[in-house]
């Protein structure tokens, strides 16, 4: 039995799908108050729920209890949930989930983490490498993958990048090269690595295929059949001076991630490969589904 944390994210959910098509029962923290339709997707997929919260210990332990494995993929971020926050949820919760499993005595830990800019701290970097290091002493056996920006989110309007409106929006001078990755993969990667004795006691990196620039992604979008994009630019200096004055520790992580990602994310996936032989997804894939869909709403 492998418990997921972060079951109705984007991310968890794709775990949840990848488990069971590879044969591994599921179980799946949810929460009193998650999506109905996505607590019913869980079920479709045959994954047993059990209610419980990062910021409930109690409720940690008896999820732990009995399964052989943990993937942890939740996270603050992107949460509007009343108490949830970087201190409550990605460094507490996350330590006291380490603590539950540890007791439980499950085997395997995977851990969803992301990569770190020794140069670029904030918060949500701090608890990251705060929980990698509790989960290493911790003595069970733990995967701790670290992914470059996710596709399907930093390319979104979410996020300012809306190429089906003709504008995007930039963080620094759009050249830094991002090995951008679909959450898909990094789910197919959790996954697997659980079967895959070399992954246990390791930290990978986790990125696409190719490491392109934010205006060689417009560029690409455009060469697909986009109408020209406008590109807005947010300045290094200005992304470094809200990450010095916010006090809120969410908007001076946001801040520190724009920051990084203005930086580049640049990463060599070969060993990672070496373990796990894989087609990763090209950001070409990305871009034709999205403009795909586009036309087909038009």
């Amino acid at each position: 039995m492998t418990l997921v944390i972060g079951a109705t994210g984007l991310l968890g959910m794709e775990v949840c799908r990848r488990l069971k098509a590879t044969g591994h029962p599921v179980r799946a923290l949810v929460r009193r108050t998650s999506d109905a339709a996505k607590r019913m997707e869980l079920q479709t997929l045959g994954a047993e729920l059990i209610e419980g919260d990062l910021k409930d210990p109690a409720s940690l332990r008896r999820a732990c209890t009995g399964v052989q494995s943990v993937i942890s993929t939740a996270s603050s971020t992107l949460s509007r949930q009343e108490g949830d926050s970087i201190q409550t949820v990605d460094l507490q919760g996350q330590i006291a989930l380490v603590d539950a499993a540890r007791a439980a005595g499950v085997q395997h830990f995977v851990f969803v983490s992301f990569r770190d800019n020794a140069a670029i701290q904030y918060p949500l970097t701090e608890a990251k490498r705060t929980v990698e290091g509790h989960l290493k002493a911790s003595g069970m056996a733990y995967t701790i993958l670290q992914a470059s920006y996710f596709m399907e989110v930093w390319l979104t309007p979410m996020l300012g990048f809306d190429y089906a409106a003709g504008k995007v929006r930039l963080y620094g001078d759009g050249n830094g090269k991002v090995s951008w990755v679909s959450y898909k993969d990094v789910a197919r990667i959790a996954v697997a690595a659980l079967d895959q004795p070399a992954a246990r006691n390791a930290v990978l990196n986790v990125g696409g295929p190719q490491a392109l620039s934010p205006r060689e992604v417009v560029r690409m979008f455009e060469a697909a059949g986009a109408a020209e994009i406008a590109a807005e630019h947010v300045a290094e200096a200005d992304l470094r001076a809200q990450l010095n004055s916010a006090t809120d520790p969410l908007q001076k992580s946001f801040a520190g991630l724009m920051l990084q990602y203005a930086s580049g994310d640049e990463m060599d996936m070969t060993d990672t490969l070496k373990l796990f032989p894989m087609q990763l997804t090209p950001l070409r894939d990305y871009v034709a589904a999205q403009l795909g869909a586009v036309a087909g709403r038009a």
